[in-house]
């Protein structure tokens, strides 16, 4: 095998090297479609995750060669890969759609890397499928520098996420709210299933391929539930400890997803498909970041809600595998699983070291003050984990906060190294909502080096870095609590 110099010991593989095996693909047309990627004109390399890149073992300098954008523009492809477009349908906004898919992504393959590990390889952006609805089947290049940015920003912060390896523009003109250029995406995940794929082939009563998902789910995602008594059964078990994982993980970095269809829930429990997401800015439990989502469905209070919504909406699809009172134990057990997980991050960033009676409303009253006063939630944490006295500047009330801090400090750890573990778990840089928007509007200028910057800083958020004082500031008043379309 042709190889760049091992890297940390490993072998670093060429792009020509790289390894598919298609195993989603082998289930044939039931599944998804046969697309060949619509590629674009001119195309430029935006920016690129060298981070992503050796999670299939390549080297980042790859990203250099200008066959690296001929191929993540749709220009080449890989003689191994199998451009797909799933097929799947889901809840959106609660209201089922019958049959939905990859409008607008492709599933080029799976690249097994050396560790045996499978990558799914989507690229979002190529062209129509028979699944785009009247759509054009583009990205464009706002909404794909937000994905990359959204992608690589959570899981530095040790948020489960899909990944993106890159970003390439072209001149196409693409029109949603006005004329924009397309782009396309590389997406990666160890698989692109949905809860919206069982719930098509439920509906639909193709009750053979219901079965033939459920048992390569469990042979590719959830091998070790394949010895369980039951394994579908431990199978949602694990589902549901995932996604309950990733949401809390939400809430306590104020993040809102923006649009939590069942279509955009991972059956890995990963954050998935994002849209008009957004990191909270001031304090505001019931901030919605969707300017489409009038009623408030999926506001950042609500995410925990939704999220066992969408668990019971994947229950019933299973229902013809395991019994009815079996699911409904499991989804009762979303509550007091998000509770525990949430109170055990936030302790971590407040530095309360174990659990004490009182917790929760102590910190029910921090945040009440946050939101009667504006308070920026990450500032305004990260400031009380270096126990730096301008946290009480984040407050009106003032008087009230000192009750508070008194009472913070008599419950924070007495450890030294409380310390080191409060500042590892809260961040300095947040990707803001100003601050993609300012990289994006740079890029539609072809001047990429913001977004390349932005995503660099973002990669490291815990640590401060010299000469980006202008990252860690609150939003100007433009900034603040933008709402962001579902074409974002």
């Amino acid at each position: 095998m042709k190889a760049f110099p091992s890297v940390n010991g490993m072998l670093m593989t060429t792009l020509a090297d790289l390894h598919f095996d298609n195993r989603f693909a082998r289930l044939g047309d039931t599944f998804s479609t046969k697309v060949v990627p619509d590629p674009l004109n001119n195309p430029r390399l935006v920016v690129s995750s060298e981070d992503a890149m050796g999670l299939i073992d390549m080297d980042p300098a790859q990203a250099d060669d200008p066959q690296f954008t001929e191929v993540f523009s749709g220009r080449q492809i890989w003689s191994a890969a199998e451009p797909r477009a799933m097929v799947y349908s889901g809840h959106q906004f609660g209201a089922y759609n019958p049959q939905l898919g990859d409008g607008r992504g492709l599933l080029l393959g799976e690249v097994v890397n050396q560790r045996g590990e499978h990558w799914d390889m989507h690229l979002k952006g190529a062209g129509s499928t028979p699944y785009s609805r009247m759509g054009d089947g583009r990205a464009v290049l706002r909404s794909s520098v937000r994905e990359f940015l959204a992608s690589e920003a959570l899981y530095a912060l040790g948020i489960p996420s899909s990944r993106a390896l890159c970003v390439t523009v072209g001149d196409d003109p693409v029109y949603r709210e006005h004329q924009e250029r397309g782009a396309m995406l590389l997406r990666m995940a160890p698989s692109h299933i949905r809860f919206g794929h069982f719930e098509f082939f439920y509906y639909t009563r193709q009750h053979d391929a219901l079965r033939q998902l459920v048992d390569f789910t469990l042979q590719t995602c959830y091998p070790a539930s394949q010895q369980a008594a039951e394994p579908v059964l431990d199978m949602y078990r694990q589902i549901v400890r995932r996604t309950v994982d990733m949401i809390a993980r939400w809430q306590a970095y104020g993040f809102c997803h923006g649009v939590m269809n069942t279509d955009n829930m991972s059956i890995l429990g990963i954050t998935f498909d994002f849209g008009p997401y957004a990191f909270l800015d001031d304090y505001d439990a019931g901030h919605i970041c969707n300017h489409s989502d009038h009623e408030g469905r999926y506001a950042f209070n609500r995410q925990p809600a939704i999220g066992q919504w969408n668990l019971a909406c994947l229950a019933q699809a299973l229902t013809p595998y395991v019994e009815v009172e079996q699911l409904k134990a499991e989804l009762a057990t979303v509550m007091p699983l998000y509770q525990t997980e949430y109170m055990r991050l936030m302790r971590a960033r407040l530095g309360w070291a174990g659990e004490q009676p009182g917790d929760e409303e102590l910190l029910q009253r921090l945040l009440q003050q946050m939101q009667d006063s504006a308070s920026d939630y990450h500032i305004t944490l990260r400031l009380l984990a270096e126990d730096d006295a301008g946290a009480r500047d984040q407050f009106i009330d003032r008087l009230t906060f000192d009750i508070w801090f008194q009472q913070h400090q008599a419950r924070q750890s007495a450890d030294p190294s409380a310390l080191a573990d409060r500042l590892s778990c809260n961040p300095v840089y947040v990707l803001r909502n100003y601050l993609a928007q300012q990289a994006i509007a740079a890029a539609e200028e072809n001047d990429f080096s913001e977004v390349r910057r932005l995503h660099q800083i973002l990669r490291q958020p815990f640590t401060r870095q010299a000469g980006q004082e202008r990252y860690t500031a609150s939003p100007p008043d433009w900034g603040r609590r933008l709402e962001i379309s579902c074409s974002s």
